[in-house]
């Protein structure tokens, strides 16, 4: 591959600029993966801590509508007055260019729709419960979605790193190598042969001083 470059001084300042720039995308690459794995070390601790909280609620919100259903019959018909979540919105933050979401979900009263007149506090429980149990899924949801983006964009950034690493600047190197040595030895053939022009050339006028003296004489 070196071989196939020509040695002139100006492919030899452009190798040097292309390796430079080589490396500087190198140290970027590095920086970034660095920085994208921090970020989803940190997300999935938290998604852990989230996955524990959520898993425990949705087990208090079974017990409690499984104690309502025992007490006060099937409650089907007073939670079919609950409405549909409508209040989310997601937006992004950028991590070294990678787009990450943002779930907020509407923070509003929680409000029971049933008559609670006609239930106990199981099925408030519950009702709480499983409002407590949307807000964390919100939460994971954004944690869960942002590993996931991470992953993929750490895998793309450490391929990049790996070839400007194991491929680009070698390359860059070995041509640096091949160039620099090239234009070392036209450098050393240039000196011997002004060395050897000189040389010739002073043996001729030392020869002419000679030949003007003598007949001179």
């Amino acid at each position: 591959m070196a071989e196939q470059v020509f040695p002139t001084k100006g492919n030899l300042i452009k190798t040097k600029r292309s390796l430079l720039q080589a490396k500087q995308g190198f140290e970027l690459m590095d920086r970034k993966r660095n920085v994208l794995i921090r970020e989803m070390v940190a997300l999935t601790d938290k998604s852990k801590l989230i996955r524990g909280n959520i898993e425990q609620t949705y087990e208090n919100a079974y017990s409690a509508l499984q104690k309502a259903n025992i007490t006060l019959g099937s409650v089907s018909t007073l939670t079919q007055f609950v409405p549909e979540e409508n209040g989310i919105e997601i937006s992004f933050r950028s991590v070294m260019g990678v787009e990450l979401p943002t779930v907020v979900l509407d923070d509003k009263p929680v409000i029971p729709q049933y008559d609670i007149a006609m239930t106990n506090s199981y099925l408030d429980i519950a009702f709480l419960c499983f409002n407590e149990t949307k807000r964390l899924t919100a939460v994971l949801a954004e944690i869960e979605n942002s590993i996931y983006r991470l992953a993929i964009a750490i895998k793309k950034t450490q391929k990049r790193a790996n070839a400007l690493k194991n491929i680009i600047i070698p390359r860059y190197e070995s041509q640096l190598q091949f160039i620099t040595n090239s234009l070392e030895e036209k450098e050393r053939e240039e000196f011997s042969r002004q060395k050897v022009i000189k040389s010739t050339k002073l043996k001729k006028d030392q020869a002419q001083r000679l030949k003007a003296i003598v007949e001179n004489g």
